[in-house]
């Protein structure tokens, strides 16, 4: 396993792991390597320096005190849960039926709700071609998150 400090387009920095350097080329040729704060595909390696060690290495310095993995590490993790929370609180999750209950609340056919859902491209483009508003979401649904 290696660790690379990557670095998006938009100047955002974080860490990732992979099985190899070979295996981060792979993926990242193929366009499947994305920030993890913006979600944006230009993902290059930042600059780093190896982890040498040797006799006479001074002593490393003291860890940072860790932070708890139920907090956000960054600002736009914050603003997700927000999101997260706010439709959990405020919508019904309708699962891969969004395209139907949608399309049934905008033809009279069921009582307007707020609902969030799943929907294949191709639905969700009936429905934008239908007239039906609807909003892609940056979440993952419930049964998807860890």
């Amino acid at each position: 396993m290696i660790r690379y400090t990557l670095k998006c387009s938009q100047d955002h920095s974080f860490g990732s792991w992979f099985q190899s350097a070979a295996a981060y080329d792979a993926l990242a040729e193929k366009g499947l390597v994305s920030c993890a704060i913006c979600g944006g595909t230009e993902v290059s390696k930042a600059l780093m320096a190896p982890r040498v060690s040797g006799t006479d290495a001074p002593e490393p310095a003291a860890p940072a005190p860790a932070r708890p993995l139920s907090e956000p590490a960054h600002p736009a993790e914050q603003m997700l849960r927000a999101l997260r929370e706010h439709l959990a609180k405020n919508s019904t999750y309708v699962g891969g039926r969004f395209a139907a209950e949608a399309r049934a609340m905008h033809l009279g056919e069921a009582d307007a709700r707020p609902i969030h859902g799943e929907a294949k491209p191709e639905e969700a483009r009936a429905l934008i071609e239908e007239g039906i508003p609807i909003a892609p979401l940056p979440i993952l649904p419930p049964d998807k998150t860890n």
